[in-house]
């Protein structure tokens, strides 16, 4: 059987990896890898951490580019990676634009798909834009449906799927301990010139925010409350890795800098980050991973968006909702920060998304179908 793994961003790579390293062990699978590099940078950090190798690279990230750019030239340079090597499935991960074009051309070749990840809704349309509709219109096109949660199957099922759904949790989980294990081996990056201002001492607020639904007004709001935190609290460490995004270099930079206990950093590789992660005492993010990341760890997790499609860790304890509401991110910050009973109830939430075996659930499961296929 010949897979094909396809994907472009950052968060992508670290779902796929633990995937292809299970794959990779398995000697009757010829497995393949096509980026499209939707992200650059960042995702070559994350392939040379996970010690992975491209058989393609579509390289298609340029200076301001736009939904239109990514999907013309990812659907296009796909026809011939899938025309040269004639997969037996494809993997897609999420709800980028490379998963949703990755599962169109494979359609168009009449090659089955397998989206990890499958049945996340916010049933919002435009938030998050453009990923709620990207993920559901992969649905539409997947033959095998790997769902998280139990809820997200429940999604699947409304929307009238029937077979081939898999709950199995989420890689992420498997990504996160895999990574951990490597860091392991590798100098602590505390005293790296990147946290050496930071004293790790005191109790630290892992921040990221970079959603396009928050940019302007909202945006401003949430980091006026992390400005505020900051000011109320003296002995707490705010770590805030600022995304390339200029619509978010502007206000941070403009409200948060030059404030003591806020420590600004240009982004940072995934080592770092799960590093800093398991440093923190809690999370102020609108990132979509980082909620299934951090429960892992047990670290209360406030959500600065108005929706969420991760509605799980909501349900759980293990996050919260705050949307971009200046006075409540403080308020609820606050009860973390002051509240133990508070605190510990949320970290000790059980984590819905996983328990680190999804990549070997996966494997099984294709495995088994593959057999009954065969005879």
């Amino acid at each position: 059987m010949k897979v094909l793994f396809i994907f472009g961003t950052r968060p992508e790579a670290i779902k796929m990896a633990p995937l292809i390293h299970e794959f990779k062990k398995h000697a009757t699978i010829n497995t393949k890898i096509c980026i499209t590099a939707q992200h650059r940078e960042m995702l070559d950090q994350v392939l040379e951490f996970f010690n992975i190798t491209p058989d393609y690279d579509l390289n298609l990230m340029s200076p301001n580019q736009t939904l239109f750019d990514i999907t013309a030239k990812a659907l296009k340079g796909l026809e011939s990676v899938l025309d040269t090597e004639k997969p037996d499935l494809v993997f897609v991960q999420g709800d980028t634009t490379t998963c949703f074009v990755g599962a169109l051309a494979a359609f168009y070749k009449k090659i089955k798909v397998a989206h990890i990840e499958a049945g996340l809704r916010s049933f919002n349309k435009y938030s998050p834009f453009p990923e709620e509709i990207n993920r559901g219109l992969t649905g539409k096109i997947a033959d095998y449906h790997f769902a998280p949660t139990i809820k997200a199957k429940n999604n699947l099922e409304a929307e009238g799927y029937k077979d081939n759904i898999f709950v199995v949790g989420n890689t992420v989980t498997d990504a996160l301990f895999l990574g951990l294990d490597i860091l392991k081996n590798t100098p602590s990056p505390q005293h790296s010139a990147l946290f050496s201002l930071i004293n790790f001492d005191k109790r630290v607020i892992l921040v990221t925010g970079h959603r396009r639904e928050s940019f302007g007004e909202p945006f401003q709001n949430l980091t006026n409350a992390i400005l505020e935190i900051a000011q109320k609290y003296p002995d707490v460490e705010i770590v805030y890795p600022v995304h390339l995004n200029p619509n978010v270099r502007s206000i941070v930079n403009q409200t948060l800098s030059g404030v003591k206990n806020i420590h600004l950093t240009e982004p940072l590789n995934y080592a770092d980050l799960i590093w800093l992660l398991n440093q923190s005492y809690m999370v102020l993010t609108d990132s979509g991973g980082i909620q299934e990341e951090a429960p892992a760890l047990g670290k209360p997790v406030l959500v600065m968006r108005d929706v969420t499609e991760r509605v799980e860790g909501i349900e759980a304890g293990t996050a919260k909702l705050v949307g971009t509401n200046h006075e409540v991110i403080v308020a609820e910050t606050q009860k973390l920060l002051s509240d133990t009973s508070h605190y510990q109830a949320m970290s000790q939430a059980v984590n819905p998304y996983g328990d680190g075996t999804t990549s070997k659930q996966v494997l099984d499961i294709l495995l088994t179908i593959e057999e009954k296929i065969n005879g």
